[in-house]
């Protein structure tokens, strides 16, 4: 059995989709969102390639529907041709046995000749045209095939793009152990500060990977959660931004950037469609925070 070889391709990029089903090491973006956003040009670039493999998937099924349709109607074919050869034999064997008759009635068996010789004639054109045509399925069935791979060949490809995964999954271990290690070496006021300048630089990638390193230290947690929930803010990943400005406000709700945590929250909630919430925290942050920039901002939401 041989199978296309537009099926290989689509296996050959299987690692680059398993790795591109979860969210990169610092959280950049998310593949499997219906409408991804925030993404790195990798993510971008495997984003792509699914799109254009997930087509190519649909041209090998119109394929192989197409081929399973030429091997039925030679199946058909063949059997017409059956059936037209074995009438063909029962013409001759009659043939055969009025000529050996008497010739009594020899004007009759002359005319009966006559049309079955006609007959035979009309089956062996009739016959002469299925094989034709049998021969045109035959031919695009071998030029499909031409196309194809043994299925010995096709299981050593699989177990090589097993072993080509497996390889990418430990390079992406040492990846992060090295990342980590360069990471404990810095101290913690230094990180804060490096994770400050990513922020400031549009770096959200490094500087989230910093504030989430700086919050396994315990080094301002509240702040770091703050931070990320902010970058996942600008990114448009409202559930996870609400996610770390939840926990932010567990660890110091008097913080002097709460006006713009519950806006933040507020708005997010209404991004996903969570309204009644979503209205509870901008009155909050008109009631507690009446002169802050947040209340101005918070008013405009209300008045929508």
């Amino acid at each position: 059995m041989k199978l296309s070889k537009l099926y290989i391709l689509i296996l050959l990029f299987s690692p680059a989709l398993l790795l591109s089903a979860e969210p990169s090491a610092f959280g950049a973006g998310d593949l499997s969102a219906s409408n991804p956003y925030g993404l790195t040009q990798s993510e971008k670039v495997i984003l792509e390639t699914e799109k254009k493999l997930k087509t190519v998937a649909k041209k090998s099924n119109s394929q192989a529907s197409q081929l399973d349709s030429l091997r039925e109607r030679i199946d058909g074919l063949q059997s017409i041709i059956e059936s037209l050869s074995r009438k063909s034999h029962e013409n001759h064997l009659q043939l055969r046995k009025l000529e050996a008759s008497t010739a009594t009635g020899f004007d009759n068996i002359n005319e009966y000749q006559k049309r079955l010789a006609a007959s035979i004639e009309a089956n062996q054109g009739a016959i002469a045209d299925l094989n034709a045509t049998t021969l045109k399925i035959q031919s695009n069935i071998e030029k499909l095939a031409t196309d194809s791979v043994s299925k010995s060949d096709f299981n050593a490809l699989v177990k090589d793009i097993n072993a080509f995964k497996l390889l990418v999954a430990s390079e992406m271990k040492k990846s992060v152990r090295s990342s980590n290690s360069k990471k404990s070496t810095i101290k913690s006021a230094a990180l804060y500060n490096r994770a400050k300048a990513n922020y400031n630089k549009k770096h959200y990638t490094a500087a989230i990977a910093d504030y989430k390193e700086l919050i396994q230290r315990k080094y301002k947690p509240a702040y770091a959660h703050y931070m990320i929930g902010e970058m996942y803010y600008k990114r448009k990943n409202y559930a996870k931004a609400i996610s770390y400005f939840k926990k932010s406000a567990s660890l110091y709700s008097k913080a002097s950037y709460m006006p713009n945590l519950m806006l933040h929250t507020a708005i997010s909630m209404r991004k996903t469609g969570d309204i009644k919430h979503a209205n509870a925290f901008l009155q909050a942050v008109v009631s507690k925070y009446p002169n802050s920039k947040a209340s101005k901002e918070a008013k405009k939401y209300l008045s929508l």
